[in-house]
């Protein structure tokens, strides 16, 4: 792709979301896609958003667990933006209308003191860490889930254009220092309308949260970026996304370590 076709596909994906109207699949529309095309695309909408007047408060990764990375036949994560207006607080109502497609996903929250970039390891970002707690990650797709003429499914470089289809940030109200718990063990009873629909525990994300704060600024460094200061990082879900439609309650329960919840209108 060229430079030309990153930006127009990022403003096509601006104005699906103002809009509520998706657009087709960005991998038919440009076969040639890359990883490094995927990520140029984000980059141009993330300029677009900046312009905007948004701030950028932190990143998201996505494609921790196994069975998402199958699901999406690739065998690393991926990374998004979290911006200024995704920020939600615990129990807020998300009014009606302001998301396409909403699904929301558990995970641990990271909340950054010092910056971090390049060949980092699982010490430093325990170094650079403020705190930990309990998040919810709200999911939402400006590009079609599949396209209706194929039947073709979206692929990882749809998805990583489409900002990792990262929409919006909940945490919790407890903080934790990063080793007051083992990670690999803090899990979530994940509630929808009091039922509870997924489980699931922090090894699910590369084994250890932390490892994938680690893959995050080895990867950012990558393409000249570094995680900041005050900066929250969604490490990934250890469960499968959740449907929310209008009128959902979600509530996310972590035992001792904390809780989080979230209410679409």
């Amino acid at each position: 792709m060229t430079p030309e076709e990153h930006a127009q596909a990022a403003s096509d994906l601006l104005r699906a979301e103002e809009t509520g109207q998706q657009i087709g699949l960005l991998s038919l529309r440009h076969p040639e896609i890359d990883m490094d095309d995927a990520y140029a695309v984000q980059a141009a909408l993330m300029a677009h958003k900046l312009a905007q007047g948004r701030r950028v408060i932190g990143w998201k990764i996505g494609l921790t667990s196994k069975a998402m990375q199958s699901a999406l036949k690739i065998d690393i994560p991926d990374s998004g933006i979290l911006f200024d207006d995704m920020a939600f607080e615990t129990g807020a109502m998300v009014p009606q209308g302001r998301f396409i497609q909403p699904r929301i996903e558990t995970e641990i929250a990271f909340v950054m003191k010092s910056p971090v970039g390049g060949e980092v390891t699982a010490e430093d970002i325990r170094a650079a860490t403020d705190y930990v707690c309990p998040a919810i990650e709200i999911l939402d797709t400006r590009i079609l889930r599949a396209d209706p003429e194929s039947g073709r499914a979206r692929n990882v470089f749809d998805t990583i254009s489409d900002n990792a289809a990262n929409a919006g940030v909940v945490l919790g109200a407890e903080r934790h220092d990063v080793d007051d718990f083992d990670l690999r063990w803090v899990g979530a009873l994940t509630f929808r309308d009091d039922e509870v629909e997924e489980t699931g525990l922090g090894a699910g994300v590369l084994n250890d949260p932390v490892e994938s704060v680690v893959w995050l600024a080895r990867r950012m460094a990558h393409y000249g970026q570094r995680i900041k200061p005050g900066q929250i990082i969604l490490s990934g879900s250890f469960i499968r996304p959740v449907e929310c439609p209008p009128g959902s309650r979600i509530q996310a329960d972590f035992g001792p370590f904390g809780a989080v919840a979230v209410n679409f209108a």
